[in-house]
């Protein structure tokens, strides 16, 4: 995907919603800031804590972004809060 392609599909998202399917298939949508727990350690923050997702963003290779305290996660280190 070329930057052209993932700049016509990001001006209908939005970085304060996300999409998610919760465990019994029903599809939710959540809205920012959200609270998540951290799965295992990373940067600074450790394995359990809980913190407040700002925003959602994806990277060029289309992989999701949690904006935390101004700094940039991938999603899979937290599970969701719901």
């Amino acid at each position: 995907m070329n930057k052209n392609q993932l700049a016509e599909i990001l001006k209908y998202c939005t970085p304060k919603v996300i999409y998610v399917v919760t465990w019994n298939n029903l599809l939710k949508r959540i809205l920012c800031p959200f609270r998540v727990r951290v799965l295992n350690p990373v940067g600074e923050l450790k394995m359990g804590e809980i913190f407040l997702v700002d925003e959602v963003k994806v990277t060029m290779e289309l992989k999701t972004i949690f904006i935390i305290n101004g700094n940039a996660y991938y999603y899979h280190h937290f599970d969701i809060i719901i």
